[in-house]
């Protein structure tokens, strides 16, 4: 079978302080995207990413912004190593995806860039004028899980891979969620550490702002197919990249199945991880067992990463 490559891109918490620093010493095409995005946002990104506080890079405001950015920097480093890198499809995490329609000729950089600080600004002022929350809930049947969140009035955020689903919603009905989770057959439930409740319906104000943002942005069809987390499927036409970027905001994130459509219908034999941590990594491989995925995040794994794409 002929080898199909696919990126992939990091989605909010995979933020770390110092990503990007290394890659943008030593490829001027990466310091080139930090200080562009510098330049359009009107405040200095890059020192953040590169040196903290860690309380301001962890803030929904400026890391979706700098994962964004981060992302596309570390691609622009493996073409300068691979100048014939060729992929054939794409799909991002949450907000990983606007970064993968970036990465596919959807839209360019910089617009991609306005788009992405708009959806940031709206969900921070979505989490700071609501009480949300979010808890992975492990080792639970999807349907089972789905049951509980009926029970507990939460939406399901992130069907991030089998017996991985993430609920979100108000703080006290999460609250309610964890405490039941066992008796819907969940192995154990965790509330996770983050500043609101994303990918539920209390990020509707978020919704509002964006989709009006995705209205008034050009589109272009895709290089190559982009997945889309609410679909579970390749999207083309601007429309529908339209509706699918505005509803991931709060609809849910179907990772796991994502993964599956693009091994099983877009026939996808590898996977190119670009983004601080090596989460999605990790979730390919308990999704599809075996499935090879190689991570860069910086010039160390960029290195080892190379090796490998061209090893085969």
């Amino acid at each position: 079978m002929t080898k199909k490559l696919a990126l992939l891109f990091s989605g909010q918490g995979a933020q770390s302080v110092g990503m990007g620093k290394d890659l943008a010493a030593e490829f001027p095409v990466a310091a080139g995207l930090f200080k562009e995005a510098d330049e359009i946002l009107g405040y200095p990104l890059s020192q953040i990413a590169f040196e903290g506080p860690a309380e301001d890079l962890t803030k929904t405001a400026v890391c979706q912004p700098a994962l964004y950015v981060h992302g596309l920097a570390c691609l622009a480093a493996v073409k300068e190593k691979l100048p014939g890198l060729e992929f054939h499809a794409a799909a991002g995490l949450s907000l990983g995806e606007f970064t993968a329609h970036a990465a596919a000729g959807t839209f360019d950089f910089g617009t991609g860039l306005r788009l992405v600080d708009k959806r940031a600004r709206a969900m921070q002022m979505a989490c700071d004028s609501t009480e949300g929350a979010m808890a992975a809930i492990i080792g639970g049947d999807e349907d089972r899980v789905r049951d509980l969140a009926s029970a507990a009035d939460v939406d399901v955020a992130n069907l991030n891979s089998p017996g991985q689903i993430v609920l979100s919603g108000e703080s006290s009905k999460i609250a309610l969620a964890v405490s039941l989770a066992k008796e819907y057959g969940a192995r154990k439930a965790v509330e996770l550490t983050v500043a609101g409740a994303f990918h539920s319906r209390l990020m509707e104000s978020a919704y509002q702002t964006l989709g009006q943002a995705l209205e008034e942005t050009p589109m272009l069809e895709p290089r190559v197919p982009v997945v889309s987390n609410v679909d579970a499927a390749a999207v083309g036409d601007a429309e529908n990249i339209r509706r699918t970027l505005a509803d991931q905001v709060t609809g849910s994130v179907c990772w796991s199945q994502g993964i599956e459509y693009m091994i099983d219908h877009l026939h996808i034999t590898n996977f190119l991880e670009l983004g601080p941590g090596g989460i999605l990594a990790g979730l390919v491989g308990r999704i599809r067992k075996g499935t090879p995925v190689v991570s860069v995040s910086n010039v160390a794994t960029l290195d080892e990463a190379v090796a490998l794409l061209v090893a085969g």
